[in-house]
């Protein structure tokens, strides 16, 4: 039963969009890729920079890097099922114009026009080789980086973020405990089981933000619930009241919340983000921050600090190469449409990222 399980679990985690929303055009005179997704006719090519990725497990990924010149953070989104990076687009637009941050999406493993067969693993090879691009190409530190996994996006999320002790931050989009969690209640784990976010969660060190609808009938909001309860520094979560699984951008409290954490962590020292070593106790005292400005903290231990003092002996298993940053000069004159206006683009896509799980079970 175990093997039956384990294979019917992934098999239902992947719904690639076919045929895909974009190809990838290559500029014969400058070399330079794009994508010929509708949705991008509007936006400048310097602002966005298309890639394509070696991943350790020999696949090619394509990647979208959207620029925002004031950035301070980058924004490392793994989306969710059903979808593509063509009809993220707007989403990823919208999110880096009114947050402030650059923006990068990538496709799995056999979404997209990446190449590949998708699979827990690939994804895990997936968003490291794009964290890597990040880094190699523009010098991107870890404590500039904020991990956003929707749905089945937070498994690569969690597995990277895990290993990150430096990550800046980490939100989770409507995440489940595992891939086996979403078909049955089990209270243990599984050899068999798929993306086991339970466990690792358990590992993060950074902030952590969960967002989850109270209606959600793939994923039901316990899941998220759960892993907010398990993170070690809580930021105060979003519950949206009447949520489904693909609709929670078109909430009017979906972007003053996210507005508010992003602010509340470029606020936070970098430091802070730090593990503690003993050396670092004697040169100074732990510093306390003003609970009037971190009201969003919860905390592990309800401080209003966003740190942990415990020296753990993990250490990561990806390699860095150091890069050297390249300042991005792109003007961003043109005006945005309101975020507001978001849910009936979303709709024009037709854009849902539905892990259709449970369907498929009771088809099965």
């Amino acid at each position: 039963m175990g093997t039956a399980t384990s294979t019917m679990a992934a098999k239902l985690a992947f719904f690639p969009p076919n045929p895909p929303s974009y190809t990838v055009v290559t500029d014969e005179s400058t070399g330079k890729m794009r994508i010929s997704a509708e949705m991008m006719r509007h936006r400048r090519d310097e602002e966005i920079e298309v890639v394509k990725i070696m991943t350790r497990r020999g696949n090619e990924i394509v990647g979208m890097y959207i620029k925002h010149p004031t950035a301070k953070l980058t924004v490392l989104y793994s989306h969710g099922n059903a979808t593509d990076i063509g009809q993220m687009f707007i989403i990823y637009n919208e999110l880096s114009h009114h947050l402030n941050v650059n923006l990068m999406g990538y496709d799995y493993s056999g979404y997209g026009r990446s190449s590949g067969k998708p699979s827990e693993q690939e994804t895990y090879a997936d968003i490291e080789a794009a964290y890597n691009w990040l880094r190699e190409t523009y010098g991107t530190k870890d404590e500039r980086i904020i991990l956003y996994g929707q749905s089945v996006g937070s498994g690569p999320s969690l597995e990277l973020a895990s290993r990150l002790p430096r990550l800046r931050a980490l939100v989770l989009h409507s995440p489940f405990l595992s891939g086996l969690r979403v078909m049955y209640h089990v209270k243990h784990s599984f050899w068999f089981d798929i993306f086991k976010n339970i466990e690792k969660i358990q590992l993060v060190d950074c902030p952590v933000l969960v967002i989850h609808g109270t209606d959600d009938k793939v994923v039901d909001i316990s899941h998220g619930k759960q892993l907010w309860e398990l993170s070690k520094e809580k930021y105060e979560p979003l519950w949206l009241k009447g949520g489904s699984h693909c609709n929670l951008e078109m909430f009017p409290e979906y972007l003053p919340h996210l507005r508010k954490f992003i602010g509340a962590i470029e606020k936070l020292p970098v430091p802070q983000f730090r593990r503690h070593s003993v050396s670092d106790d004697h040169k100074k005292d732990k510093q306390q921050l003003d609970p009037k400005k971190s009201s969003g903290w919860i905390g592990s231990r309800h401080s209003t600090e966003c740190v942990t003092s415990r020296d753990k002996s993990r250490k990561m298993s990806i390699g860095h190469r150091s890069g050297k940053a390249r300042n991005s000069t792109d003007s961003f004159d043109r005006a945005r449409n309101s975020f507001d206006r978001l849910g009936e683009m979303v709709r024009s896509v037709r854009l849902c990222n539905v892990d259709c799980v449970k369907n498929a079970v009771a088809e099965a």
